[in-house]
């Protein structure tokens, strides 16, 4: 009996039954293709559909009631829908509009250290050379630059010692001293060329490590030529000749260059042992050097901020 009465109000039940219907659209009005519309409500399993090609959505055999509408789709913000069924009705929705979606995006931002700072800058001295081989590593062009360590001056100065520039220069100079027969002590042939090699090379890594190392670490200053490059030409020129005497220290401030004097007169007192006893200079005469070397260096100054950039090359 009862399966009679179940069977007698089956059809009834269906025809109560509706629909919804509706259309998924991006805000021009373009249709969204495979949004995903979940369709629920209370007491009910959620029922799921895709939007067509022209971005249609259908739900057939809804019951009556309050029903709530999630629409969902790739790179669109979620839109949420509510509607009312009645028996029998075919619903049709007003298109719903998805907004693009949002993207929030959190940066951090880690200060970077003045080592880290420092050694971006050493990366880029290092590919500077003079006519795209002799190394050009101790001058900077950002007059802003970061101070450098220790460790950054050591890497400097190791790189323009032990270039191959170095080798073949150091050659050069033992070469012309033979010939000149400088230095009588190391005596001639390999064997003196050799010595006067060694000394040539040790010289010049000692003059570099007191120079570029030690005395502006002892004194906390700044070893490279800050290139200046604006202004007249007459300021441009003192500026060359004043970084003699005045340099920068580690704290960014112009300061007097202790660490240059202390290196231009120090450095010709060790170095004179690495040449025969016979053949050292007279302390009179190291410090006569010392007092030409400061001129030289002013002109080395004036070279790099008038010629020098023209025909520094990044390797």
């Amino acid at each position: 009996m009862k399966l009679l009465i179940l069977l007698a109000l089956a059809p009834l039940a269906v025809a109560q039954q509706g629909s919804i219907s509706g259309f998924v659209v991006d805000p021009s009005g373009s249709s969204i293709v495979n949004a995903l519309v979940k369709l629920s409500t209370a007491g009910e399993p959620a029922r799921e559909s895709r939007s067509s090609t022209g971005g249609s959505f259908s739900f057939p055999g809804v019951n009556p009631g309050s029903w709530r509408l999630t629409i969902t789709a790739q790179g669109f913000a979620e839109a949420t829908v509510t509607a009312e069924v009645h028996a029998g009705e075919a619903l049709e929705l007003p298109h719903t509009v998805l907004a693009v979606d949002t993207l929030a995006t959190a940066v951090n931002v880690t200060p970077q250290t003045q080592a880290e700072l420092g050694l971006a800058e050493v990366k880029a001295e290092e590919k500077q050379r003079l006519i795209g081989v002799i190394p050009n590593f101790f001058v900077t062009y950002d007059h802003d630059a970061p101070p450098l360590t220790t460790k950054q001056k050591l890497e400097l100065t190791a790189r323009s010692w032990f270039d191959p520039s170095s080798f073949v220069i150091g050659g050069i100079i033992a070469g012309v001293q033979q010939a000149e027969n400088t230095h009588k002590g190391f005596g001639q042939g390999a064997q003196g060329y050799a010595k006067r090699y060694g000394a040539s090379f040790a010289d010049y890594g000692t003059m570099l490590l007191l120079e570029k190392v030690v005395t502006p670490t002892l004194f906390k200053q700044d070893p490279r030529y800050f290139y200046k490059g604006t202004g007249s030409t007459r300021s441009r020129f003192l500026y060359a000749v004043e970084s003699t005497f005045i340099c920068r220290g580690d704290n960014k401030k112009d300061q007097f260059c202790y660490s240059s004097l202390v290196n231009r007169f120090g450095t010709g007192f060790v170095t004179n042992y690495y040449y025969p006893a016979a053949d050292r200079d007279k302390s009179s005469v190291i410090l006569r050097n010392s007092a030409i070397g400061i001129g030289f260096e002013a002109a080395g100054r004036l070279f790099q901020e008038f010629v020098a950039r023209k025909i520094t090359k990044k390797k």
